[in-house]
């Protein structure tokens, strides 16, 4: 768990520090990611014991992704406004 962690947080210092640069590998770690999806894929089709619990999972699956989203898109709205809404505002008054 440590090592996971530690990945990602060297994955977002690098980030971080090359946040300025134009990086045009974008597309191929955007690749990568969408193999290793279907490579999750295709190991979770395999595993005979979440097959079968399938219709037991599904449920949870969809209400957990729907308050997943509702809760990223009130937080984005949120967000939004704070900062552009109310700085076009203050812009206007000033």
């Amino acid at each position: 768990m440590f090592i996971i962690i530690g990945i990602m947080l060297t994955g977002m210092l690098v980030g971080y520090l090359l946040r300025n640069k134009r990086l045009l590998w974008i597309k191929i770690i955007t690749l990568l990611i969408w193999t290793l999806l279907f490579l999750l894929g295709i190991d979770v089709g395999g595993n005979e014991a979440i097959i079968k619990g399938l219709h037991t999972l599904g449920l949870e699956a969809i209400i957990i992704t729907l308050a997943a989203v509702t809760g990223s898109v009130l937080c984005a709205w949120g967000l939004w406004y704070l900062l552009y809404i109310r700085n076009r505002r203050k812009e206007t008054e000033a």
